[in-house]
This record gives C-alpha cells, sequence and structure tokens, in this order.
C-alpha cells in the first residue's frame, strides 16, 4: 500500500507535535510493510544536502511560501497533486488547516485519511481569516475525509457534538517518544550549569497559547533561590511574541537552550525537579506523556486536553491563574516525592502504528 502523508513540515530535528507524531508513527508504518512518502515543507528541512528518507519513509520536499495561515494549505494542495501523480492509496492528511484542501483530494478521486490534532483556531497566535481557514478545514475534515482519526477523547467530542460525526472516527492516542538506549548521563546538565533535581522544566514552541511568560512570572514571584528554570523550545518564525519571551527569560535568568532533542532532552526530563505545561491550548501533549515517561512530577494547566489524561487533582493548576500554579509548584517541590509512575499503556507508538494499519486495511 501506498500512503502519502501530507500537512505536516516534515522531520526529523523539526519541531512541532504534529512533526513529532509523524517522525514516530510512519516509520513504523514502514516497516509493516508499506510504501510512505512524506510531503516535506523545503524551507524547514535544514539537511544539506536533503536526506531522500528515513528510517524507511520516503521523502518528497516541495516549496511552500511563507505565509502566516496559508502556508499549510498552500503546500497542502501541492501535495495532493504529487499524491493524485504516484497514484497513492491513501493520502493521510494531518490537522485542521491542512484539511481545508480535502475536496480537492476528494474531487482527484483519492482516498483520505485525516489526523485531527486539536482545535487549532483556538490558539491565540491566528487571526480572524486563519481562524476561519481552520474552522473551515475541520467541517472539510468532518464532511469529506474518509476516516478520521482522533487523538484524544476531547477532539472525538468535538466532532461528535459539532459535526454529528461519529461513523469512522477512530479513538487512536498520541503516544510516547523512545528515547532509546539512554545513558544515564549529565553531561548536558553540566554545560548548561543545571544541577540534577535543582531546575523546574518546560518544553515546546515558543507561541503565545504554551503561557510560559505567565510561568516565568510565578517563578520570579516564587523567588525560588534553589531553583532554576529552563525552557527548552523556540518559535519557527520571528515573532514579537517569542522576542518578548527571549528577553523576558534573559532579565530574570531563565535558560533558554533552544530547541532540544534526543539524549540531551531525555536528561533534562530526567533530572528536572517538576515539569509544567501552563498552556491554554492542546490536542494531546506529547511533552506532557514524555515527561511522564521519564517518570517526571508534572503541574499543567486544567484544560480538557489535559484534563483527559487523567492525572490527580494536585497535578493541575487554573489555567492563566499564576497565584494558583505557583501554590502546585510549592506544593510539588516540597512533597519530596520522586520517580513518579504512570500508567501509560495506551500510549504505546507500536499499538498505535497496528490501530492506524487497521484503518488504512478497513478503506
Amino acid at each position: 500500500m501506498r500512503i502519502v502523508v501530507v500537512g505536516l513540515r516534515g522531520f526529523p530535528d523539526i519541531q512541532g507535535g504534529v512533526e513529532t507524531h509523524c517522525e514516530e508513527l510512519f516509520p513504523r508504518i514502514a516497516k509493516m510493510g508499506h510504501e510512505v512518502i512524506v510531503v516535506r515543507r523545503r524551507n524547514f528541512v535544514k539537511e544539506n544536502p536533503p536526506r531522500p528518507e528515513y528510517r524507511g519513509v520516503k521523502f518528497k520536499d516541495i516549496p511552500s511560501p511563507s505565509i502566516s495561515g496559508l502556508e499549510a494549505a498552500f503546500h497542502t494542495a501541492l501535495g495532493i497533486l504529487y499524491a493524485k501523480k504516484v497514484r497513492a492509496d491513501i493520502l493521510h492528511v494531518q490537522a485542521i488547516g491542512p484539511s481545508v484542501m480535502i475536496p480537492l483530494a476528494r474531487l482527484l478521486g483519492l482516498r483520505v485519511v485525516m489526523t485531527h490534532h486539536g482545535p487549532d483556531y483556538d490558539r491565540d497566535k491566528w487571526g480572524i481569516f486563519a481562524k476561519f481557514i481552520l474552522r473551515l478545514g475541520e467541517r472539510f475534515a468532518a464532511i469529506g475525509a474518509k476516516d478520521i482519526i482522533s487523538i484524544s477523547t476531547v477532539i472525538s467530542d468535538i466532532l461528535k457534538e459539532k459535526y454529528k460525526r461519529v461513523k469512522r472516527v477512530h479513538l487512536i492516542f498520541n503516544g510516547i517518544t523512545s528515547f532509546g538506549e539512554t545513558i544515564d548521563s549529565t553531561d548536558y546538565l553540566d554545560s548548561l550549569n543545571l544541577s540534577s533535581g535543582k531546575y523546574i522544566l518546560a518544553v515546546g514552541r515558543f507561541v503565545e497559547e504554551k503561557r510560559f511568560d505567565k510561568l516565568i512570572e510565578a517563578y520570579i514571584k516564587l523567588h525560588l533561590k534553589d531553583y532554576k528554570l529552563i525552557i527548552a523550545g523556540d518559535t519557527d518564525y520571528p515573532t514579537s511574541y517569542a522576542h518578548f519571551l527571549k528577553t523576558f527569560a534573559l532579565e530574570n535568568e531563565v535558560i533558554i537552550p533552544g530547541i532540544v532533542k534526543g539524549e540531551k532532552l531525555y536528561q533534562l526530563y530526567k533530572h528536572a525537579a517538576l515539569f509544567v505545561l501552563p498552556s491554554s491550548h492542546e490536542g494531546l501533549p506529547i511533552t506532557l506523556l514524555e515527561a511522564m515517561a521519564c517518570r517526571q512530577k508534572v503541574l499543567v494547566s486544567d484544560i480538557p486536553a489535559n484534563k483527559a489524561v487523567g492525572l490527580p487533582e494536585k497535578n493541575y493548576f487554573k489555567l492563566d491563574d499564576i497565584e494558583d500554579m505557583m501554590s502546585h509548584i510549592k506544593e510539588l517541590l516540597n512533597n519530596g516525592q520522586t520517580n513518579q509512575i504512570y500508567d501509560l499503556s495506551k500510549y504505546d507508538w507500536d499499538n498505535i502504528a497496528k490501530q492506524t494499519e487497521a484503518v488504512y486495511l478497513a478503506i
């Protein structure tokens, strides 16, 4: 079976939850004996020369216009034309923005599977027109996709309540990224002048809805002399918010190492005193699952996507309530408990790949 995947920026080493999802999933699909071609946005590919494949997944790199709000849609249209050209058995569309092009795919006779990663129109960064396109993409997915994969119960509920779509909607969770054979080292921590168990960690893209500025405010007010704060991540494009966040962080001695992957990221997760995710919007947060996989203490905002993970109440604080965040941070830092154990069986990537393949085979 030939599967063409569109809608993502690409992988490997490209920041983003959708990108991490695809980097874990599609090599496993390829290993099952399917031909998987991922259409990447050339301007995000940093390899020189670009690699033709990765862990059994083939790449087709196509230029994309750098137009905020429309880049994904234009690039997906080109990816759909490519899928038709190579006679794809399945076109797998990632996320609701690219789904605005599903009518084109159906017009060309392609069989469409769509993965809904979350209601992106709730993100603070989008303007009125971009939010309109995102909502339209979600509607086109609900109407036009043969099958929809929902990564959380919250998303399944949206499809049911807004569009009455329950048929051929498959709940297949996001998975936990494997860090492979990791060495119990602290060399990366040493390079950042961090001590094990003496820092608070956040990981993610530098966009408004992650609320990292709120975390910095809470950190400043807590006067945690024995703990440092590190926020690993960056932005895709220069933005006023990203500039503000970096400046705010540097002024308050918050460590900003940029995008961190692999063994270095594992070290950050494993040796943190606490992982915090203060965001206002998520689909199913992979960074939270990664922290949980490393048996880390976690604190997250009480938005539906985070609540769906099913943590104890002590691990949630009220969204945008800095005082409540501060109270929970103090409580979790002072309880002395380490090496948390979570039931993560439903987030196993091998099982997720098998479930996804079953969707393909049933079309």
